[in-house]
């Protein structure tokens, strides 16, 4: 299956997908994997490939302004950490800020698939 490069990640096969559901979609990803505990950039944009089994994969050179503008908005919260090979590096963990957006995220998410599975060209795509 082709995979085509657009801006923030990949997404499998050819598609016209607005920036805003593409950043919406990046956000719900990064956000819940957060949720999950405090991650660095390179491990975050590995969890996220393999839990969406590749549908997801996030470039590290449009993660990483992400991951600025949500700590921007204080969704998450960074800090530099120190690797067991001595490497230093940024560590992003979840805020109550972040909590409180990930919920209306969620929902706003799960009525559009609720909303697109009612057409019936869509459901049986």
């Amino acid at each position: 299956m082709p995979v085509s490069y657009i801006r923030i990640l990949y997404v499998r096969e050819q598609s016209m997908i607005g920036a805003g559901i593409k950043r919406g979609t990046a956000e719900l990803a990064v956000l819940s994997i957060l949720e999950e505990g405090p991650l660095h950039g390179y491990e975050m944009a590995r969890r996220i490939e393999e839990q969406t089994k590749g549908a997801l994969r996030f470039t590290l050179a449009a993660l990483y302004p992400m991951l600025y503008r949500m700590e921007q908005r204080r969704w998450i919260r960074g800090s530099w950490e120190t690797s067991d090979n001595g490497r230093r590096r940024r560590c992003y963990r979840l805020t109550p800020a972040g909590r409180e957006k990930l919920s209306p995220l969620r929902q706003e998410w799960s009525e559009l698939f609720q909303a697109l599975r009612r057409l019936k060209k869509v459901a049986h795509a």
